[in-house]
């Protein structure tokens, strides 16, 4: 328990505060000069899933759609293949254009050339105005969910817990596209899920902590400084083993998600272990010392009122 009694947060605030904006501003830049690596759900073009009946083998792929590129039938630039299905017998390709109809025949018939068999389709195509409305909803998806959310800490609690958890959400939510924006992972609509969950979550996180400083304030006589500082840490360590374990418990489910789970649901799962791993962050490091500096402000104007 030394530990305890020596570590600070709210005395150490800076130092975390520092992190997260260094690492929203890197994710910002990029976003800026590079853009997001959007998804067929976010991007014109098209995807194409085909099953062959047979075990499909990577290279051979590669090679048929390249062969595809250099005879002319396929003009467009395609994402690596993923393979999938029972016996690695289904493929999916996306393109980066909208294929027409001859094209997607040329690129099945060249598939059931190769394997011999029968092949069979799945078309998904986005054209670039219903690309921009998914962005655009995407968006309104996380605005209307944050405002809800910083009614209802308004409500349930007072104005600066709502204003430090909305600032605290919105850093968990900047935090994965950030992640996502530097290591150029696609950004598709379970991204978008997993964004809105790490919302629901980082929410519920805070709002533990934030009960607690609600119960301690009123049992404690606040007159300096010190004394809400100790408040907050105090809080904070009382429900740490709760929230360190109702974290790990959540990152082993997506973490298991991620090892085992199919390819198409990986970066679901890797969006929700950012997510998850920076909400349990914000919520001791960043949220609660938001909180701290809004309480002093009023603190301080309190006492600058009575002394007059």
């Amino acid at each position: 328990m030394g530990f305890k009694k020596q570590y600070d947060f709210v005395k150490n605030r800076n130092k975390y505060f520092i992190i997260s904006i260094a690492l929203l501003a890197i994710g910002l830049f990029v976003m800026l000069f590079s853009g997001m690596n959007f998804g067929v759900d976010f991007k014109a073009g098209t995807n194409i899933d085909l099953v062959v009946g047979k075990q499909l083998d990577s290279a051979k792929v590669e090679e048929i759609l390249h062969t595809l590129q250099t005879n002319g039938d396929v003009k467009s630039n395609f994402a690596d293949p993923t393979i999938g299905g029972n016996n690695s017998d289904r493929v999916s390709i996306r393109f980066d254009d909208v294929l027409n109809d001859e094209t997607v025949d040329k690129i099945q018939k060249a598939f059931a050339t190769a394997y011999g068999s029968e092949v069979s389709k799945e078309i998904n195509t986005v054209d670039p105005q219903l690309a921009k409305e998914l962005l655009l909803k995407a968006v309104y998806a996380i605005a209307i969910s944050s405002v809800l959310i910083c009614l209802y800490v308004s409500i349930r609690f007072e104005w600066r817990f709502a204003l430090a958890a909305i600032i605290a959400i919105l850093h968990d939510a900047f935090m994965v596209i950030a992640m996502f924006a530097i290591f150029r992972f696609e950004v598709n609509l379970p991204f978008l899920a997993a964004v809105l969950t790490t919302i629901g979550y980082s929410i519920n996180d805070k709002i533990v902590i934030f009960d607690r400083i609600r119960e301690n304030l009123r049992f404690a006589k606040i007159k300096t400084d010190e004394d809400l500082v100790a408040l907050v840490n105090d809080s904070i360590w009382q429900t740490m083993a709760r929230n360190v374990n109702t974290v790990l418990v959540v990152l082993l489910a997506a973490g298991c998600i991620y090892i085992f789970g199919s390819e198409s649901i990986k970066l679901f799962a890797l969006a929700k272990l950012i997510g998850l791993t920076s909400g349990a962050y914000s919520s001791i490091f960043i949220a609660c010392s938001i909180w701290y500096l809004l309480k002093r402000n009023s603190l301080r104007s309190s006492k600058k009122k009575a002394a007059a």
